[in-house]
């Protein structure tokens, strides 16, 4: 084992558990043999195995257990020592996977968190609290949570780490990461897409959990390096790049770099029964198309032959097959079985109520059921959303005809702990519909290609072989009758400098750039998918959405699909890369990564998900945490009232109602909230409309270009630290000094680059970057904006305490030109500071806190346009003891800085320098989120 470098100034209060016992405590069992050594193993060597091969079944998920205790290990150590990533990013390519994950995820942050308060008592809480005590060491806030877990799951999610030295969890779809990791984030603003990038691009351990699945990322990661030789490293070269390990049952890497089990795993009772778990399959051949048909009357056989109320679960490779099953066995069972239906086309609410059907302990199919009669037959029915990483335990299964590495997984959800004697499977094989050139008989399968022909011809020889009518294919046996894949990943384009290049100029991103989206998808199936929400209120084109788009709301949607569904739909608007404004469109103009904002009387979803033949009304579920939009439309679409009338006194609008005072309008909200509470709204039951009426406060809230609204009563409000939009438009609960508030980022700025490990040099860049980003808010004009009442004279501000409301009209009086960048003359003020100081640092450090403070809201990669401006001000301030002036102009382009963009991009590497702004910027937003140097209010 290495030596560990300890820190005496860092002792810690408890011993380190071992990994068995950190495992025991959090999940209350023994680990299996081969989760006990493969963190022995990592611990020792300090390098995960390029493949975990474990066959499905047996635990892959404690991987993040592993990388959990492994981070916690390395706390003792210098932080430029460590080799553990401080982010663990969880990957797959099926959206239930990264929500079944995420609850475990997030069990282990709980726990972390408050193991007296989950119930955990001496030794084991004991072993807890000491991870959880590491953990908070390695970031800058000791007193923070120890792990943050997010996840990523639905193009739109803004959600990420808010500081780059806390442990964080991410659960992430291929999409998600993939467009991160090439600056070109789904869910992320054109100004957040450094950090993004920064944060999936250093400092993170990648588990690609059923890598099959994302072939092509694997070769990405290290072809990204190559683009990138020279760069200096800007943290210990085990942590400068993503570190990526493959997670798989049915993977091809070399005997010496797969893990897999060993005689100790063999020799474990447990373990055994999973291997060798009963799983006869029997093979039915169709040549008719009506595959939805022939799954279902599958089920219904298998499910014939039980004496007892069952679960079966039935596979089928597209979301049109399933549906079609879904219908035929609805008609099959009448009522004589509970049918769910799972594609992955659902919405974080709605899937919601889905998984707990599927995972109810009594009723439902999840592995830890205990042995409990069911009173009714329970028929779930998936695409490939529940074919890897979810924990279920059926005892029939129905599969439509798909590859090797697809059935290995599925078979994995038939009789998965070895418990059902009676567990049985049916393998429907129907023929392509699509004939190959010239007839031939050479036609695909959707998503599989031509392998399930080979798969047939395999199964068809060992039936042959052993003289039966059904296989045994249990995990040992499976390896030896399926064979290796044959599936054909295809091609992706080679990644080369110039593209990089491209993609890594955020601000202003070239015009028909090439899209990313191939080279970690593929050239022949590209993920070009869309986010899709439902809304009562639709905002008008240039007005801003609201509430927020929120992640579980969103659904995924192929482009080519959204076109064909929403062609009909007048006046389809989309967000803008701010992702709050939004603009009006023709489908024909959609774009990968676009989020579609549909009217909720439109249809297309079923309490099951996408399904674009419903024309029922769709809840608009951001209402339930966010309140009510005062729009008589929206109100009409939610409830089926027309209260106009009563919305002119609410908001001030015709006659008279201007002049109204506070208790006339008090009066007003009541008339309108009693003849809400009279209806009850489409989708909703009559209790939770009633508690959504009597949750709403009685006061409307106006910002301005959004729709006014009642929010509810338990409304959180918007966290500072959700996206830096509050930040930049220097909005705080309390009024901030300017010189407080950049010596507060500097020093939290300087603290997590220590906790990372950055050397003297770059910390010290950081550090000045943070202090001097603001600096350029000393112009008049700026001062006058954040303070229009005079409440701070004397006084220099970098954030305000004026309403939200107030701030648009606030700008416009000051002088200063709409879309002008205070960070320019922060810029332009640091660079007259330095030349009045030739000692200040070498060339190379001033390069960097030049742009450090340029580029500390987004802007600056490469350029930060300029705005009509035609004031002959110049801004003058202090910088270290020294005066400095320049031309307030904003109309003037600093035209040295793409070039010291692309020289910092050569030096540092494109993610390593998005590393060094996101030091900086997210101690400016951690700063912001709080009443730092606070002023007391006017």
């Amino acid at each position: 084992m290495n030596t560990e470098v300890r820190n005496p100034e860092r002792p810690f209060l408890l011993p380190l558990p071992t990994f068995t016992d950190f495992y025991r405590a959090i999940n209350d069992r023994d680990p299996f043999p081969w989760q006990a050594r493969l963190a022995r193993v990592i611990a020792e060597t300090e390098e995960w195995p390029a493949e975990v091969g474990v066959p499905t079944g047996l635990g892959k998920t404690s991987c993040l257990d592993i990388a959990i205790w492994w981070l916690a290990s390395q706390a003792v150590r210098e932080p430029a020592l460590r080799t553990a990533p401080t982010r663990i990013w969880w990957v797959v390519n099926r959206r239930l996977l990264v929500d079944s994950t995420a609850e475990h995820a997030q069990e282990i942050a709980d726990v972390l968190r408050d193991p007296p308060g989950y119930g955990l008592k001496g030794r084991s809480a004991q072993d807890v609290a000491a991870v959880a005590e590491r953990l908070r060491r390695l970031s800058s806030d000791p007193e923070s949570v120890p792990l943050e877990v997010i996840r990523l799951r639905g193009g739109i999610e803004w959600r990420r780490p808010t500081d780059p030295s806390r442990p964080a969890v991410l659960l992430s779809t291929l999409p998600m990461y993939g467009s991160r990791l090439l600056f070109r984030g789904y869910g992320s603003s054109r100004g957040m897409r450094p950090i993004d990038a920064a944060l999936a691009g250093t400092d993170s351990l990648v588990l690609l959990d059923e890598a099959h699945l994302a072939p092509h990322l694997r070769t990405l990661i290290p072809a990204l390096a190559q683009c990138t030789p020279g760069a200096q490293s800007v943290l210990g070269e085990a942590r400068s790049r993503p570190r990526l390990v493959e997670l798989t049952a049915t993977g091809g890497a070399e005997a010496g770099a797969r893990f897999d089990l060993d005689a100790d795993d063999e020799a474990q009772a447990e373990v055994r029964t999973r291997l060798d778990a009963a799983k006869p399959t029997e093979v039915r051949v169709f040549q008719t198309a009506n595959l939805g048909k022939h799954l279902a009357e599958g089920a219904r056989d298998l499910l014939q032959t039980s004496s007892d109320a069952a679960a079966c679960l039935v596979f089928a490779n597209t979301p049109k097959t399933a549906r079609s099953a879904f219908a035929h066995l609805k008609r099959l069972v009448r009522g004589a079985a509970d049918l769910v239906l799972l594609t992955g086309r659902s919405r974080e609410h709605d899937a919601e109520a889905v998984r707990k059907r599927i995972l109810d302990p009594t009723h439902g199919m999840p592995a830890s059921r205990v042995a409990v009669r069911r009173e009714r037959h329970l028929i779930v029915i998936a695409t490939q959303t529940l074919e890897v990483g979810a924990d279920v335990d059926a005892e029939y299964l129905v599969s439509e005809a798909c590859g090797v590495r697809a059935l290995t997984q599925r078979l994995g959800r038939l009789n998965r702990m070895g418990r059902h004697a009676h567990a049985r499977g049916i393998y429907v094989h129907g023929e392509p519909q699509t004939k190959g050139k010239k007839g031939e008989d050479a036609g695909e399968w959707p998503v599989y290609g031509q392998e399930p022909r080979v798969v047939l011809d395999r199964i068809t020889v060992a039936l042959a072989d052993g003289g039966v009518a059904a296989l045994s294919l249990s995990p040992r046996r499976i390896p030896g009758i399926l064979g290796r894949p044959v599936d054909d990943s295809g091609r992706a384009p080679e990644i080369l400098p110039g593209l990089l290049w491209e993609w890594v100029k955020t601000t202003t991103p070239p015009r028909d750039e090439a899209p990313v989206e191939p080279y970690f998808s593929g050239i022949a199936g590209p993920e070009y998918s869309v986010a899709v929400i439902w809304r009562a209120h639709v905002p008008g084109d240039g007005d801003r959405l609201w509430p927020r788009a929120r992640d579980r709301e969103a659904i995924e949607i192929p482009i080519h699909e959204a076109r064909h569904a929403l062609r009909a739909i007048r006046g389809l608007v989309r967000l803008k890369p701010d992702r709050v404004t939004v603009e009006t469109f023709d489908t024909g103009a959609l774009r990968p990564g676009d989020t579609i904002v549909v009217p909720s009387d439109q249809g297309h979803l079923d309490e099951f998900g996408w399904n674009p033949s419903s024309n029922a009304v769709v809840v608009d579920v951001s209402l339930k945490e966010r309140g009510l939009p005062l729009d008589a439309l929206a109100i009409q679409h939610l409830c089926g009232l027309s209260v106009g009338d009563l919305l002119n006194p609410v908001l001030g609008t015709g006659g008279d109602h201007e002049d109204m005072d506070p208790s006339q309008r008090a009066d007003a909200i009541d008339r309108v909230l009693t003849s809400l509470a009279s209806a009850t709204g489409h989708g909703w039951t009559p209790a939770e409309w009633s508690d959504f009426v009597a949750g709403l406060q009685r006061k409307v809230v106006h910002p301005s270009n959004e729709v006014p609204r009642l929010p509810v009563k338990r409304e959180a409000g918007d966290s500072l630290l959700r996206s830096d939009e509050r930040d930049e438009m220097s909005l705080t609960e309390a009024a901030t000094e300017l010189e407080a508030h950049g010596r507060a980022v500097a020093a939290l700025a300087r603290s997590i680059a220590n906790r990372l490990g950055l050397s003297t040099e770059l910390a010290l860049a950081v550090e000045s970057g943070g202090r001097y980003h603001d600096v350029g808010k000393a112009d008049r004009r700026f001062q006058r904006w954040l303070d229009p009442y005079g409440n701070h004279v004397g006084t220099v501000l970098a954030k305000s305490d004026m309403p939200r409301d107030r701030w648009d009209a606030a700008r416009a009086e000051s002088g200063w030109p709409r879309g002008g960048r205070h960070e320019a003359l922060s810029a332009r003020l640091i660079e007259r500071m330095m030349e009045s100081n030739p000692g200040w640092g070498d060339p190379e450090l001033r390069d960097l806190v030049l742009h450090l403070v340029i580029s500390h809201h987004g802007r600056g990669r490469p350029l930060v346009l300029p705005v009509a401006d035609g004031t002959a001000l110049a801004v003058s301030t202090r910088i270290d003891g020294v005066s400095v002036e320049v031309t307030a102009n904003l109309a003037h382009i600093d035209w040295a800085q793409p070039a010291r963009f692309r020289r910092l991009n050569d030096q540092f590497g494109p993610w390593g320098l998005a590393l060094l702004e996101t030091i900086v910027r997210q101690a400016d937003h951690a700063v912001s989120s709080g009443v730092t140097a606070g002023l007391p209010r006017g």
